[in-house]
């Protein structure tokens, strides 16, 4: 069995100022909404966070942001959070955005134990600035260096007490290859479930990858709503 925690601010105890962190999700979906609350009660700051993006200014990592508890964040889009828009512009915050297969790349090897990999997204443009460039059948491809976090924190639907873990539907995103990409990852689970309940065939994150599971409800919002006029 792997470490349940009992409450969430117990299970963010060992994230300590200037951390790496990487954090599941796309925009609001599968985010660790109540581990990212726990972050924000405990009150760490410096933290570096590696997210596709920054939540909104009221939910998720923008909360963290709000709070002035993260100095750089390593990401693909911006998003519409107004906070961040005037972090980055003010210079109070270090921003890395890269494209969005380059990152999800990133945060793959890093999982895989694989250094480094040649892409041709970005070539041409400042994201090559300092980075190696080859040529390979005669197409230029830059050197990306993989992603790993001190912690990772992710989301999901169904997790049992050896830490093996399901997502739902789209809330899968980064979240599987963020749970292998950390030293020590965390699973923020709708429902925890006893050791055999999980079809072996079903699960998406084998619990070799997985530190720390708790069971938690999730207010799940949406970042924009659409309805029909």
């Amino acid at each position: 069995m792997k470490k349940i925690g009992q409450s969430f601010s117990e299970a963010v105890a060992d994230i300590q100022d200037g951390a790496i962190l990487m954090v599941g999700g796309f925009g609001l979906c599968g985010i660790p909404e109540n581990l990212i609350l726990a972050l924000v009660e405990k009150g760490v700051k410096d933290l570096t966070v590696i997210s596709n993006n920054c939540g909104i200014d009221d939910w998720g990592l923008g909360l963290l942001l709000k709070n002035r508890q993260i100095k750089k964040m390593i990401g693909s889009y911006v998003g519409e959070n107004k906070e961040f828009e005037r972090q980055v512009l003010s210079g109070e915050l270090e921003v890395e955005l890269l494209p969005q297969g380059s990152l999800a790349e990133k945060i793959r090897a890093g999982g895989a134990g694989i250094p480094a990999f040649y892409t041709p997204a970005g070539v041409g443009t400042p994201i090559a600035d300092g980075k190696e460039i080859r040529v390979f059948n005669g197409k230029e491809y830059l050197l990306e260096e993989a992603l790993i976090a001190d912690f990772s924190l992710v989301r999901a639907w169904k997790g049992d007490k050896m830490g093996n873990l399901v997502y739902h539907k789209t809330a899968r995103n980064f979240n599987p290859m963020i749970a292998a990409a950390g030293k020590v990852t965390i699973a923020e689970v709708e429902e925890l479930l006893e050791i055999g309940d999980l079809d072996p065939n079903s699960i998406h994150t084998p619990s070799i990858y997985v530190q720390t599971i708790i069971e938690g409800k999730q207010e799940k919002r949406i970042e924009r709503l659409t309805v029909r006029k």
